[in-house]
Order: C-alpha cells, then structure tokens, then sequence
C-alpha cells in the first residue's frame, strides 16, 4: 500500500441559516485539512511522481479569506455586493464542516482523475477538516478512478 497526506491551513468565513444560535452570523474558523489518498501502487509521471502534493493542498488554500455559503443564501450570490471571486457556494443546505469535507472530497478524486484519468485503480480518500479545535469531521470513501 501507498499513501500520499497533506495537510493545509485557510481562513475562512460562513454562516448556517436557520441556526438556532450563534453560528447563524457571520463568523470566520482558522480551518485546518488533511487529505489522506491510499491506493495499492500510485501511478506515476514521468518524473516519476505520484500526486503532486502542492496540488492537493492547493484545493484547500484556494478557499483562504473566501466565504463558503449554500445555494440558499442568495445575499452573497450578488455579484454588485459581494465579489463573486471570494465567494465559494457548496451544494446542501447549509455551508457546515460536514458539506465542506464532501465537496472537497470531490475535488480530490476530480485531482486525481486529471492526472491519472481512465486508469481503473480503486483509490481511498479521506478528508479530515477541522472547524475548531475540537470540532472535526471526517470523510472517506473509496473511488475508482
């Protein structure tokens, strides 16, 4: 087995509509990532790389100074208030921990399948975000790939 782990850090900024508390404003985390992708032998490049870690991490630091919001929350949808630029809109009902691992998730196959594409090789996937210090939430999944 191999497995390739990175980790980043991003400031970042939403808030959950509906909640029934604080987290209903505005609010910002010092987020912290790691995504862990194992697979039985990486396929490698002609440097004789596997995945780039810069490129794995970037998928996390691309979210720096950004507000992650949901569909719903159509105020920072307008582009003559908000800059479209650093605003990122997860899909789900609200901007949580839980849809921001997901989505991420999904932009690490998405990696993967860019670099390596129609390969067949099954690959498993953990994204570990880390909203507070003691809030954390963790996806894993197996892709093929």
């Amino acid at each position: 087995m191999e497995k390739i782990i990175v980790h980043a850090k991003f400031h970042t900024a939403h808030r959950q509509i509906g909640y029934p508390g604080h987290c209903c404003h505005v609010h910002g985390h010092t987020w912290r990532g790691t995504v862990t992708v194992t697979t039985e032998e990486f396929p490698r490049d002609d440097l004789d790389m596997s995945l780039d870690f810069g490129d794995l991490k970037k998928l996390m630091r691309d979210l720096d100074h950004k507000i992650i919001v949901s569909p719903n929350d159509t105020e920072f949808a307008q582009s003559d208030l908000f800059d479209p630029e650093g605003v990122v809109v997860l899909p789900g009902r609200g901007p949580s921990v839980e849809n921001l691992a997901v989505w991420l998730w999904d932009r690490v196959r998405d990696c993967i399948r860019a670099k390596f594409p129609d390969r067949g090789k099954t690959y498993r996937i953990e994204v570990l975000i880390q909203e507070t210090e003691n809030n954390i939430f963790v996806v894993e999944k197996e892709a093929v790939v």
